[in-house]
């Protein structure tokens, strides 16, 4: 029987970002594209834009798509693939921790925000285990209509993403 797949395995699968120009309706990011092509991108660029978050700053998935395709110069990057990729990368990274690799070299996973500043539950350990790691970061999560929340998040954008977001126009 074929052994099962670490994270590790997922994310250095050597699958590379590819661009879809004609998007079937009805599938994800077809109204959010606007007839404009989508990037499908890849684990190790989810996990290459997720390191470039410091501490202290966060984003959420939303904006990083909008980074991601603006790499690519197009309308969206799929809002499944990626979120399924930073999960590989958040996975793939507490199995580096297990490995005894040190926090400071692990793909900070936990400053990725759901929309709205939210915690994510889907994320390894759950949003207990997010809001220690923001915690150690010097960022404040609290409960919002019973869910946790990161409320300063929009002012925790890497500055370099919201100076682009601001200049930049969507292709």
């Amino acid at each position: 029987m074929a052994q099962r797949k670490t994270a590790l395995d997922h994310l250095n699968s050597g699958r590379e970002p590819h661009i879809v120009h004609m998007i079937p309706p009805g599938a994800p990011g077809f109204r959010e594209a606007q007839g404009g092509a989508m990037v499908i991108s890849s684990p190790q660029e989810v996990d290459a834009f997720v390191r470039q978050v410091a501490p202290g700053e966060v984003t959420t998935l939303d904006e990083l798509r909008a980074a991601i395709a603006r790499r690519h110069q197009v309308a969206v990057a799929c809002p499944v693939s990626t979120a399924i990729f930073l999960n590989m990368c958040a996975r793939a990274a507490e199995e580096r921790r297990d490995m005894g690799v040190p926090g400071a070299e692990l793909t900070p996973w936990w400053r990725v925000l759901k929309k709205g500043g939210f915690l994510n539950p889907k994320y390894p350990g759950g949003v207990e285990r997010q809001a220690e790691l923001l915690a150690a970061d010097g960022v404040r999560a609290a409960p919002l209509r019973k869910q946790l929340a990161v409320f300063d998040y929009a002012a925790r954008l890497p500055a370099h993403w919201r100076q682009a977001s601001e200049e930049t126009p969507r292709v």
